[in-house]
């Protein structure tokens, strides 16, 4: 059937034309376009300040919880996750929500992964394969996310429908914002952040918990800069602190390099890390690029032998004529190995984009954990009152259990026998239809008991959590406490190292002559190498800085050599020309310019540097005490075709706590245990060992004790010990514990293998020594990150408690002279 067409009269026409509006195209595109830029800046490209998460990373980690993708369950494949994301929560896309899902997996790209992906998830060079390939689930991290989700910790919101609900903000655990970083662009603004470590979040936002006036410098102690998932170095701190200061700063990353032997008669340039999300493909086409355009020389060829067990080792080749150290200065100047960071801490506050500083961010951190602790405990508080009101209502039940029964039985219905029950026994409406729903296996003797047991705790439970409501200070101690375990289970080491500035190096592509002067070799308690260009005695006052602590010296000369000596009893050779250079200073050493460590020595984890020494044959030997409380003295006898080798043998688990060269064999050998014994006696009763030996008894250790500190004083020199006591239950780094500073010659001397006497008493909540240190005055206390701390003055007596620390204390270390 046909429909018949009807023709709109002049009336009809007259009231359509009077219903049209005139609106100005200006301000119909002005009010779209910020619907628009609103739409992008709180749905889609900011984080929240809170959890530091976007709505759709924040609904993949809502919709993998529901699905129960749980790390203790198996992977599902990520397509399903995708579409249970896009058909529920976020409806912007597959291929969006994959690239999120993928970037929350990249162990390179997050401090962090809060998604435990099973496939190809992609490099720093290559894609991710396809969504139907990879499998992924919640990572143990995620869990730390969504935790405590069904306890009212956080407000839900309608999904985009209306047909389902999604958390405003996750509960977070852990600042989150900090410790992963973000990216985004949104309209007008974009927000970059940098990846922070976990451990160290965490202690500052528990100092700022404990102390809330605190300064930005205080927070700095904790957290002194960014630590990128794949290390790296970090050149240049000015920066960094602009950006905890405003918001708003840039720094420096550079690749992890050392420079070493790649052929009998080659040197090479070997990077054993790369800057924050830079391949190593990238860095092989742009040094093609660079050497086909002869805009680089000195180059021979560039090998890419990374793999799984070792790592990435990319080997850049020097031709034989050219300086190493001038043509990596030219690798950082024209190659991604040196790249730069701008950080743009933007994020939403209250629903607003906002500029944040550290404080600022740990505080709204603080301030949203503090809250979801109170909304969980009182969950919790009235869950508990309620379950009390049910089992006292059970228990009144079962008293007269016959009679309770007669009146349900003579009762028409179930409203009739509820009335009864609550007229008769005095119950409340929600008590009797407990009990009508009660099964009668449950009314027994043993379940009477079982009651009572479960009344009693849930009245514990009670006054626990009204006390924590009751109290802000204990409700903060709950969230610092939490923050802490969190911290215990999940806190890894800082990766990234912190350089204050580059150094000098050498900048044309031409060999440098280097006259073969006296010089020192240093090592700062950072880890820091370099050497100076003088052989004058260093100075032992001047004003303290940063990295000032050095923790050994070695006299030797510019194309000299000088060794490492290592916790698991490794002597390992290196040349002193490849270190930088320090400028001549009348103050103290300030090694913020050296080079770390690392990039000279790959040690394995679990081994570290103690100490400096000398290669020469000359001297009484190097002295050695480990963990176990043995000792030896080596035969200075080192094989001079080796570069590595070991000192000791030692038993499985035992490792070497300290190492002193020895200048006379007439010096005073040190133990300090964890139990607080000191014990020292003269070297000469410890007969020199060739390097295969293992050493003999160096000191009686009680039961679960161990050697926590080994050194060799000079008898004839003024000499302190320095102890620092605290619990073991601690995280490491984070108690200051307390200090005592003890003059030497208070404790006598015993033999070799006794017990030795009791050097620091211990306070309540005290149980063990974490740090001690023995050697000539003044001593020199740092931090983990190089700040020097005050020590107390050495009037402590031999047995006595020490006095509370001004900070955590890394490092103690002598005057240089």
């Amino acid at each position: 059937m046909a429909r018949r067409s009807k023709t709109p009269s002049d009336d009809d026409l007259k009231d359509v034309v009077e219903n049209i509006v005139d609106i100005s195209v200006q301000d119909e595109m002005e009010a779209a376009y910020l619907e628009y830029a609103y739409s992008v800046i709180y749905s889609r490209a900011l984080p929240d300040a809170r959890d530091g998460l976007k709505p759709v990373q924040r609904r993949i980690l809502y919709a993998m919880d529901e699905l129960g993708l749980r790390p203790d369950r198996g992977h599902v494949k990520s397509s399903r996750v995708v579409g249970e994301v896009m058909g529920k929560y976020h409806p912007h896309g597959d291929q969006a929500i994959y690239d999120t899902l993928v970037r929350m997996a990249q162990p390179f790209t997050m401090r962090l992964p809060l998604i435990d992906g099973h496939g190809n998830f992609g490099s720093l060079d290559d894609g991710p394969a396809a969504a139907r390939y990879t499998e992924a689930r919640l990572a143990p991290a995620a869990m730390l996310m969504t935790a405590s989700l069904d306890e009212n910790t956080v407000d839900f919101v309608p999904n985009y429908d209306d047909q389902f609900t999604q958390p405003g903000v996750m509960p977070a655990a852990f600042p989150n914002l900090l410790v992963n970083g973000a990216s985004g662009i949104a309209v007008g603004m974009a927000t970059n952040m940098a990846p922070h470590n976990l451990g160290e979040v965490i202690a500052a936002a528990r100092h700022l918990i404990k102390h809330p006036d605190c300064s930005l410098d205080d927070l700095m102690k904790f957290v002194p800069g960014p630590d990128l998932p794949l290390g790296g170095q970090i050149v240049g701190l000015d920066g960094i602190r602009d950006a905890y200061l405003t918001g708003r700063g840039s720094f420096k990353t550079r690749a992890t390099v050392r420079i070493e032997n790649v052929t009998p008669r080659r040197k090479g340039i070997v990077v054993t890390e790369l800057p924050y999300l830079v391949g190593p493909e990238k860095v092989i086409e742009r040094i093609k690029d660079l050497h086909n355009a002869k805009k680089l020389q000195g180059i021979s060829d560039v090998k890419d032998l990374s793999d799984r067990e070792h790592g990435l080792q990319l080997v850049i080749e020097i031709k034989n004529g050219f300086n190493p150290e001038a043509v990596l200065e030219n690798l950082y100047k024209l190659t991604p190995l040196e790249d730069s960071f701008g950080i743009n801490n933007v994020a939403l506050v209250e629903g607003q984009p906002r500029t944040l500083g550290l404080k600022e961010l740990l505080r709204v951190y603080v301030d949203f954990r503090i809250d979801v602790v109170r909304r969980r405990t009182q969950f919790r508080l009235d869950k508990h009152e309620r379950d009390l009101h049910l089992v006292e209502g059970l228990l009144l039940a079962i008293v007269d259990i016959d009679e309770v029964i007669q009146i349900i039985r003579s009762s028409d219905d179930a409203a009739a026998a509820r009335t009864r029950l609550m007229q008769i026994f005095d119950l409340t409406e929600l008590q009797a239809n407990y009990i009508l729903d009660l099964q009668l296996r449950r009314l027994t003797k043993f379940s009477q008991i079982e009651l009572e047991k479960r009344r009693d705790e849930l009245i514990k439970a009670i006054e626990a959590l009204r006390a924590i409501l009751d109290d802000e200070k204990l409700l903060h101690k709950t969230v610092s406490d939490e923050l802490a375990a969190v911290a215990k289970e999940h806190a890894t080491p800082r990766r990234t190292v912190l350089l204050e500035s580059s150094g000098q190096t050498a900048t044309a592509a031409t060999p440098l002559e280097v006259a073969d002067d006296p010089c020192w070799v240093l090592l700062s308690s950072t880890g820091l190498l370099a050497r100076t260009t003088t052989a004058d005695p260093l100075p032992t006052e001047g004003t303290r800085r940063k990295h000032d602590a050095v923790l050994a010296a070695v006299r030797t000369t510019a194309r000299g050599e000088y060794a490492v000596v290592t916790s698991a009893g490794r002597l390992i050779r290196l040349s002193a020309i490849d270190l930088p250079t320090l400028p001549p200073s009348a103050d103290a050493p300030n090694l913020s310019g050296g080079a770390p460590l690392a990039a000279y020595v790959d040690l394995p984890q679990g081994e570290q540097a103690l100490t400096l020494t000398t290669t020469s044959d000359a001297g009484a030997g190097i002295a050695l005490g480990t963990a176990a409380g043995v000792v030896k003295r080596v035969n200075p006898d080192y094989p001079s075709g080796k570069s590595s080798f070991e000192i000791i043998s030692l038993k499985d688990g035992d490792r070497v706590v300290g190492a002193v060269e020895l200048a006379t064999g007439e010096e005073e050998l040190v133990f300090v245990t964890s139990d607080a014994q000191l014990l020292h006696y003269s070297a000469s009763l410890v007969r020199p060992q060739g390097r295969a030996a293992g050493g003999v008894a160096g000191v009686k250790l009680g039961s679960g004790a161990s050697a926590v500190s080994f050194g060799a004083v000079d008898p004839a020199r003024t000499n302190v010990v320095v102890t620092i006591a605290g619990s073991s239950g601690a995280l490491p780094g984070t108690e200051s514990g307390s200090i005592k500073v003890t003059p030497f010659e208070e404790y006598p001397s015993k033999g070799r293998a006794t017990g030795g006497v009791r050097c620091h008493r211990f306070l309540r909540g005290e149980d063990e020594l974490m740090l001690a240190w023995v050697g000539a005055q003044p001593a020199r206390a740092a931090s983990a990150n190089g700040v020097a701390v005050d020590l107390p003055p050495a009037e402590g007596r031999r047995d006595g408690s020490g006095q509370p620390a001004p900070a955590p204390i890394a490092a103690i270390t002598a005057a240089l002279s």
